[in-house]
């Protein structure tokens, strides 16, 4: 079973910054693809950012656009999420998912905090 397993939330200010990490158990270079989500306090997980195969494409959800950038190493089977200019609505549990194939993921991190305060 692949395991992911998220890193580098915390507490920080609004306009700062803050990169995710997911380390996983399986080579990231065999997955259809790779995503982060988040999820706040009482509202639905919603799609954040996701990259190929092959780290060409990337996909980023228009609230994070131009702020949030998604990366991996296939060397060191983890996948990053740096967040600059962070804003109190990017305030969630972010979470690390991974697909074998096109469509929903197929398997998904425990999340780790990210808190935005003034």
């Amino acid at each position: 079973q692949v395991q992911l397993v998220e890193s580098g939330g915390g507490l920080v200010q609004a306009g700062g910054s803050l990169r995710l990490s997911c380390a996983a158990s399986a080579r990231t270079s065999s997955f259809y693809n790779m995503a982060w989500f988040r999820q706040a306090p009482g509202k639905e997980r919603e799609f954040v950012a996701r990259i190929r195969r092959t780290g060409n494409t990337q996909d980023y959800a228009d609230s994070v656009k131009g702020r949030f950038t998604i990366s991996k190493d296939n060397a060191k089977n983890t996948l990053y999420l740096q967040m600059n200019s962070l804003k109190f609505e990017d305030a969630a549990i972010y979470y690390c998912a991974a697909a074998d194939g096109p469509g929903e993921p197929d398997y998904w991190g425990q999340g780790t905090q990210v808190t935005v305060s003034s």
